[in-house]
């Protein structure tokens, strides 16, 4: 019997790359979403992780990938919903993409990441949880934000190590069809690179001349990246480079 998978977060960044790669494979996927969007060929389920309509979307589910995100603290609370609900309908497999080095954060997104980590840890569920480093596409808005801008701002002295999202995607395709396995090993992209390293690659890839300027945020916020949490050199498994990212989203734009 075909595997009943359902996606929270499916019309989001990871999701859309996702959701997909699952129907390609054969999964029959459930994808709770607000409001019904997006191409067919999945069964769609209107509800919303903190008011409602989730039983009905984990009705009958083998796997749930746990993707939603509003970036805030609410996240908590949405989960504790989706596990309340899953032990109700039966033992689905919890799976849930986190990120690298949010053990010892100092922003409150991350805490709420490993807070939600931790509910999923001891929801008596199988489960199973891969950390990932931040992906090309952040780094690009970050500096696509500022396209207007006479100079590109970028951290200080804190390096990133991002990964295509693709990549990640087709590592979770990979865990539905594997038992539930706990902490997985975490993926990184293939280089570890200075932020105004990136940024450079940006502003050549955009064709721009303008200057890089060092942004020193507080310690509070961005210590633990400047100590290198964020990293996980030892698991670079990704093999998409920013620089492939930005020419690949360059060659989608001109064909659009």
């Amino acid at each position: 019997m075909t595997q009943q998978v359902l996606v929270t977060g499916g019309t989001g960044r990871l999701g859309r790359v996702l959701v997909p790669k699952l129907l390609d494979v054969g999964y029959n996927v459930r994808v709770l979403s607000r409001m019904q969007q997006g191409p067919a060929g999945h069964r769609w389920v209107i509800g919303d992780l903190m008011t409602g309509g989730v039983s009905d979307a984990v009705e009958d589910i083998d796997i749930i990938i746990h993707l939603a995100t509003t970036q805030s603290r609410q996240d908590i609370k949405a989960t504790e919903n989706l596990i309340a609900a899953a032990r109700t309908a039966g033992n689905p497999h919890l799976i849930y993409l986190s990120i690298v080095g949010i053990d010892d954060a100092m922003l409150s997104y991350y805490q709420t990441k490993l807070a939600c980590e931790q509910r999923i840890e001891t929801s008596d569920l199988p489960w199973t949880i891969l950390r990932a480093t931040q992906f090309h596409d952040l780094i690009y808005e970050i500096c696509h934000a500022q396209r207007r801008l006479p100079v590109l701002f970028m951290p200080s002295k804190v390096a990133f190590q991002p990964i295509d999202v693709s990549e990640v995607a087709d590592r979770l395709c990979a865990l539905v069809s594997e038992p539930a396995a706990g902490r997985v090993p975490d993926m990184g992209g293939p280089l570890v690179q200075e932020g105004k390293e990136l940024a450079k690659t940006y502003l050549r890839a955009t064709g721009s001349r303008r200057s890089i300027w060092p942004l020193a945020l507080p310690r509070k916020i961005i210590g633990d990246f400047r100590q290198g949490s964020n990293l996980a050199p030892d698991r670079a498994v990704g093999q998409v480079t920013f620089e492939q990212f930005l020419r690949r989203r360059q060659d989608q734009e001109d064909n659009a």
